[in-house]
């Protein structure tokens, strides 16, 4: 999201350094990040998706679908937004996306058609056939280049599903894998281009899921947490300079060892070094907020990270500025045994999604 705002009473109500004084003009965009959870089309594919279907588990008809893209893009449209503010966010990563046909009729609807969205997307190797993407307002950013970097995994046993689980709809689809056999993920999504000018860098993730326990499954996303370590190391040796987000649905807490080492993410601002990289998330949950619920515990799995370049005090260029879970009423349960948790999809309510978006904002200072 992009808005010129004047620095008077905004900033002291959204305790923005101290040292800002009133009347200066920012730009702010918005960068969010939102699991869509099961963003399937009713056309049989070439992958596990025969419950996505109007003949499947889920009875998914083109109504079905229709509302979900509706309520999507009801969320997508506020997310950010206040009483000051009145744009979409400028970037939407995104998971659990079928295709790009899904994101095309997204972006279509009367909610979003007139931010003339673009998309970026590859299609991964997942089992369940479910991609991450980056959608973004052409008019305020343009990619230059762009890659879909694949997370390479193996398991060395079979292993079953047991009952430490998150993910109920890959758990059907329980994992069963053979000596060395490679398991098939989500690829990380890098995106660099040009927002108003200036150069970033998007990584947009979502991490292998919990499946078969928490314990077993997590050397996949320590493995995935090296990688985008890895993918920032090598931006950093072209551009020691460079502005990195790193985004996505990390199946793991802001406290487990592949965002704490993997990343290397630090919760203060003071604990991060030249290449590190700050994660404001982390003292969010910290504080007790969540973006999902399993057996009446929270926990916030998607997480919006920013190189050091971003927490420089300079607003000559753009900065981080806050963070937010975008959680209102309407997206969440109201009653019943999940109540308080969001209104996912069930057999009687298509609903939005079983996670809350998250979002950043940038700033900068005009002259």
């Amino acid at each position: 999201m992009r808005i010129i705002i004047f620095i008077t009473v905004l900033f002291v109500l959204f305790s923005i350094n101290g040292t800002h004084a009133q009347g200066k003009k920012y730009i702010v965009h918005t960068v969010a990040f939102y699991n869509f959870e099961n963003l399937f089309d009713t056309i049989k594919g070439i992958n596990y998706d025969e419950e996505w279907t109007p003949t499947g588990l889920q009875r998914w008809t083109s109504k079905k679908y229709n509302q979900k893209l509706e309520n999507l893009s009801k969320v997508i449209m506020q997310i950010g937004i206040n009483e000051k503010q009145k744009d979409a966010p400028t970037f939407i990563g995104c998971c659990e996306a079928e295709n790009l046909g899904v994101l095309e009729d997204l972006i279509k609807k009367p909610n979003l058609i007139h931010l003339d969205y673009g998309i970026i997307h590859f299609d991964s190797h997942d089992k369940r056939g479910i991609d991450v993407a980056l959608l973004y307002q052409k008019k305020y950013f343009r990619p230059m280049n762009f890659v879909n970097i694949p997370l390479i995994i193996y398991k060395s046993k079979v292993y079953e599903n047991d009952n430490d689980e998150k993910e109920t709809e890959e758990n059907r689809n329980k994992i069963e894998v053979v000596n060395n056999q490679r398991i098939f993920t989500r690829d990380i999504l890098l995106v660099t281009g040009f927002l108003d000018g200036e150069e970033i860098n998007i990584l947009v993730n979502h991490w292998p899921s919990r499946s078969g326990g928490e314990k077993n499954s997590s050397s996949f996303r320590e493995a995935a947490g090296r990688l985008d370590r890895k993918i920032m190391d090598s931006i950093y040796k072209v551009n020691p300079q460079a502005k990195i987000i790193c985004m996505g649905d990390l199946n793991d807490g802001t406290y487990n060892k592949s965002v704490k080492e993997g990343i290397g993410a630090k919760r203060n601002k003071s604990e991060v070094k030249q290449f590190g990289v700050y994660n404001p998330f982390e003292q969010m949950a910290n504080d007790g907020n969540s973006t999902l619920f399993y057996r009446d515990s929270g926990d916030i799995f998607d997480q919006i990270m920013v190189s050091e370049t971003l927490i420089q005090k300079d607003y000559s260029s753009f900065r981080y500025w806050q963070a937010g879970i975008f959680n209102k009423p309407f997206m969440i349960q109201t009653t019943g045994k999940y109540k308080g948790y969001p209104r996912r999809h069930s057999v009687n309510d298509v609903g939005f999604s079983d996670h809350f978006p998250v979002y950043i904002y940038l700033i900068k200072e005009l002259k």
